[in-house]
């Protein structure tokens, strides 16, 4: 079984991302960019790693780019996060692909996304998302 198809085993219940590689494993129940924000916050070496995910916008997908994820799996994954992760030549797949990812409240675009519309660096998006989550 693949790393990938190990995280995806993994994605049950409450489980909102998966990251998996060897036998190296890391879950977390959190919502949006948290997960993968606090990995890089606390210095997981996360190069390799596959993950699977709930939702995969273009926010979360800058995150795993500047962490060095190898293979990418999306419950819903956005067809910009999609096209970034094409572009940088990471292996992804998806059970729904959309237009865009929306709040919570379904009444826009979630904000996480809406800071990196314009922003294709990773290292500028993890500065941008670690200035949102302070507040």
């Amino acid at each position: 079984m693949s790393d990938l198809d190990r995280a995806k085993a993994l994605l049950t219940g409450d489980k909102t991302c998966v990251l998996a590689k060897g036998e190296a494993v890391y879950t977390s129940s959190e919502n949006g960019i948290r997960p993968i924000m606090g990995h890089l916050a606390a210095g997981t070496d996360l190069l390799g790693f596959s993950v699977a995910d709930r939702v995969v916008g273009k926010a979360a997908a800058l995150l795993f780019l500047r962490a060095g994820i190898s293979a990418v799996w999306g419950d819903v994954m956005s067809e910009s996060a999609a096209a970034l992760l094409r572009a940088r030549g990471v292996p992804f797949s998806c059970g729904v692909l959309t237009p865009r990812i929306v709040n919570r409240a379904g009444t826009g675009v979630c904000p996480m996304e809406a800071a990196v519309g314009d922003v294709d660096d990773p290292d500028a998006a993890y500065a941008i998302f670690r200035e949102k989550l302070k507040g």
